[in-house]
């Protein structure tokens, strides 16, 4: 049962992702006035495929990817002179770039979307009630456990996380903290103490700390759609940017290369999350469907951001790149991601070597 649910929670994932960004590259073509000739969910022989209109929608053998196929992306290609205006090369650059980057922009709304109806609906957070008062400056101020703190410097604090960013923001200054105890708010100012610890990648970094821990009572915060739409998009930057610095990161060395997953961490990841409940389910294809958007972003030929550079360098000399230079590009990219793809999938069967039996 354990492993049908992963097996279903991988292919509604990935599918999810693939739909969405291919749709982007499919809906902008469409509005340029490009003829679509394929959109195919999968890469390789077609399982069930369609026609309607000019274009064939197919649902493809295997399900790690997917791609939309427009007139005249081939400069190969032969074009019947009527069709001439629909070929996607033909287009302006501004044209083409637009229905390039369309994919990865898709991407990014659904995480959007998918962390606004999630504030909408309901999170889990960790109320800002204080459970143990360690030594330090907030037992020195008099805070007792059962405080609850509703602001620091003025500012409203709603749930725990508020309290690790108010102090961070403070960078070590003397803060105001007010506390609600029974129906009294008391006023109360205190300094952070100042302690390194290690942040996601490893490294050393300032927290700044006053000697409190949270009781741990969760409630679920709803919120209206004005906020939650602020809120998701906030989610969405700061998990845009996580990912951007996790890559370069990676690139600096700074991030261990076996931190790289493959389809079968996504799957396994898909299938836990899938036991958690929806709600972990979406917040998870959230996450993946930006580091879809940001990877299928680098300059690397093949994805979408290497098309951008040659459409971009394109601009500027006013004429496309030679044919043979795009074929070695292409050819070049196509050699980095499968490296990629199968460095990323040894790592995967190494960690199921390597993780200890319970």
């Amino acid at each position: 049962m354990g492993m049908l649910v992963t097996i279903l929670a991988f292919v509604v994932v990935l599918g999810v992702l693939i739909f969405i960004h291919e749709l982007g590259h499919f809906l902008v073509a469409r509005r340029a006035g490009v003829k679509v000739l394929t959109f195919s969910i999968g890469f390789g022989p077609k399982l069930i495929k369609r026609t309607v209109g000019d274009t064939e929608y197919a649902l493809s053998a295997f399900p790690l990817g997917g791609y939309v196929r427009l007139l005249g992306d081939d400069p190969k290609e032969v074009i019947a002179p009527q069709d001439l205006h629909r070929s996607f090369l033909n287009q302006s650059v501004s044209k083409k770039m637009a229905i390039v980057f369309a994919g990865p922009l898709f991407n990014l709304l659904l995480a959007l979307v998918i962390f606004v109806g999630i504030f909408m609906m309901g999170v889990p957070v960790l109320t800002a009630e204080v459970g143990e008062v360690q030594e330090g400056p907030a037992q020195q101020a008099g805070i007792l456990s059962g405080d609850m703190i509703v602001a620091i410097d003025g500012k409203k604090v709603t749930q725990w996380e508020d309290i690790r960013g108010m102090l961070q923001e403070s960078r070590g200054k003397e803060v105001t903290v007010e506390v609600k105890r029974g129906e009294e708010v008391l006023t109360m100012k205190m300094t952070p103490v100042q302690k390194e610890a290690k942040n996601i990648f490893g490294e050393t970094q300032m927290q700044w700390l006053i000697g409190i821990a949270p009781k741990g009572t969760i409630i679920t915060q709803r919120h209206n759609p004005v906020t939650a739409a602020y809120l998701g998009f906030k989610r969405t930057v700061e998990v845009t940017e996580l990912t951007i610095v996790g890559i370069v990161k990676l690139i600096e060395g700074k991030l261990p290369a076996n931190t790289i997953g493959g389809p079968i961490m996504i799957a396994q990841l898909a299938g836990q999350q899938a036991a958690q409940g929806f709600l972990n389910v979406l917040l998870f294809i959230a996450i993946l469907s930006i580091n879809l958007g940001v990877i299928n972003l680098l300059p690397i030929p093949i994805l979408d951001g290497g098309h951008l550079v040659f459409f971009a360098i394109e601009g500027v000399l006013g004429r496309p790149i030679s044919l043979r230079k795009r074929e070695v590009a292409q050819q070049v990219g196509l050699f980095i991601l499968i490296c990629l793809m199968l460095f990323a999938i040894y790592n995967d069967v190494d960690r199921i070597i390597n993780t200890p039996k319970e």
